[in-house]
């Protein structure tokens, strides 16, 4: 049935009535006002009409003068009027003023519904185009650079969601921006001043993630030197995002559901809990419902969270979206850099266009960022052929028997055979991690599972290695 919302304007109270019932039962919702000044509060106070039925004789005003007054209102709302005067200037002055028609009284039943559903149904159709125009324009939104139709729903969905305080829960490769979408559902909505705190779940060791996000009282474990009041806490009023959330641990995602369905925390070593206001919005790179049914993510807990579920869409599904963010990169990369401004050459504009970018939004932003850095510009080359490998500065190995050879020229990793002798087990091993990380387009975790390690392993492991050096060179 037909909903639209319909303002009568009518100070005789049996017509307004008749009016209203006579709507109603056709679907439509009614709402009266009996003179000028209450139809003057209702049209300016934010509630939407699609169209006004309006009675020229009113006892404040002419209802000509009220049209002349809110005229900015048929822009988005058709506007009737009705009067038992019916000459043809004053449906002349209600056509300029903006009227949609002119109805003179007695009105009958089957002209006022057929009337009154046409101005509606236009009513949906222009807005419905004026947001379809504005959504073709509108290539920025929150930290997002992108005008094709999947983004411009992710767009609309943000908006939708913001002034909620239901759970968001953001699903996509790595790459796509769930960070950018999380904090721009925070900047949309009510909590913008607040704190946004996010919690990378898979970068924190199983150990340590329940302090990280709830808190602990000094001497609660061996290196608690002092409270910690926990992510949770410091997200107070505001928001909090949970990445990589699939990452977690089973036991801790029961006190997550915990958290979620009571608002309290108990800091690690507390013997009473806290309550704390925050909104809780998650995301992960893994199919959720796959990891539910593996048992490594409890349904309840999903079920809980995914309130309000969000898709992000991969770069090879954007289109032209790859072409605007490259160019966006660009411009700010090579200002960044210190050189003139330029433009991608031919063959980079084909290489947007056909390569595929596992990687998504952050592979084609390391690739715009190394050709800045690489070349002097005006015109800027792109290669997604992977980083530049370091010169060898020792003798090549010794030739593999042919029978090996053979079978490493259909070994799709053929070309990652390294000379290892030489190197301790220490770098074999880093070396296997970063082959491993690379191979995942960056993405730890991806990279542990291929390697059958925890991802808090590889993160502590590259921390301890950020303090000698770059990567170990393969000889």
């Amino acid at each position: 049935m037909n909903k639209n919302r319909v303002l009568v304007v009518e100070d005789t109270p049996s017509l307004a009535l008749a009016y209203a019932q006579q709507l109603e039962a056709a679907g439509f919702t009614a709402q009266v006002a009996e003179t000028g000044a209450a139809a003057r509060a209702l049209l300016l106070s934010g509630v939407a009409f699609d169209a006004v039925l309006l009675d020229l004789q009113l006892p404040d005003c002419d209802g000509l003068d009220l049209l002349a007054d809110l005229s900015g209102i048929t822009e988005v709302t058709k506007v009737i009027v009705a009067t038992a005067d019916g000459s043809i200037d004053r449906a002349v002055q209600a056509t300029r003023l903006g009227a949609y028609d002119f109805l003179v009284k007695p009105i009958k039943p089957a002209r006022l519904l057929t009337t009154l559903r046409n101005a509606t149904q236009h009513a949906v159709l222009e807005r419905k185009a004026a947001r379809e125009r504005q959504d073709s324009a509108r290539a920025r939104f929150h930290g997002f650079v992108g005008a094709s139709a999947g983004m411009h729903a992710v767009y609309r969905a943000i908006e939708n969601v913001a002034q909620s305080r239901a759970t968001v829960f953001i699903t996509g490769e790595s790459g796509t921006g769930k960070e950018v979408a999380a904090e721009a559902i925070h900047l949309s909505g009510p909590r913008a001043g607040k704190p946004f705190v996010a919690v990378n779940c898979g970068a924190i060791p199983e150990a340590l993630l329940e302090s990280e996000l709830f808190g602990h009282r000094k001497g609660a474990f061996t290196g608690a030197i002092d409270n910690n009041p926990g992510a949770a806490r410091a997200a107070s009023g505001g928001t909090l995002f949970l990445d990589e959330l699939c990452e977690m641990d089973i036991k801790l995602q029961v006190k997550l559901l915990r958290f979620l369905q009571t608002g309290q925390v108990q800091p690690v070593g507390a013997t009473q809990p806290e309550a704390v206001d925050v909104r809780v919005i998650c995301a992960t790179n893994r199919d959720p419902l796959e990891e539910v049914a593996q048992g490594r993510f409890r349904e309840d807990l999903y079920y809980r969270l995914a309130v309000i579920p969000l898709h992000l869409p991969p770069l090879r599904d954007r289109g032209e979206d790859v072409e605007l963010i490259a160019r966006e990169f660009l411009r700010r990369f090579i200002e960044e850099e210190g050189k003139r401004s330029g433009r991608f050459d031919a063959q980079a504009l084909e290489l947007l266009r056909r390569h595929p970018w596992p990687g998504n939004v952050r592979e084609l932003q390391n690739t715009v960022r190394r050709s800045a850095v690489m070349h002097a510009g005006p015109l800027y080359p792109l290669d997604v052929a992977g980083p530049i490998q370091p010169p060898r500065t020792d003798a090549a190995p010794s030739p593999l028997p042919s029978s090996d050879a053979a079978q490493i020229a259909n070994d799709p990793h053929a070309t990652r055979l390294v000379n290892l002798s030489g190197l301790t087990l220490d770098e074999i091993e880093r070396l296997a991690i970063e082959q491993a990380i690379e191979e995942a387009q960056g993405n730890l975790p991806q990279a542990a599972r291929n390697l059958g390690v925890s991802p808090s392993t590889l993160y502590r492991k590259r921390e301890r290695w950020q303090g000698h050096g770059g990567p170990v060179a393969a000889t």
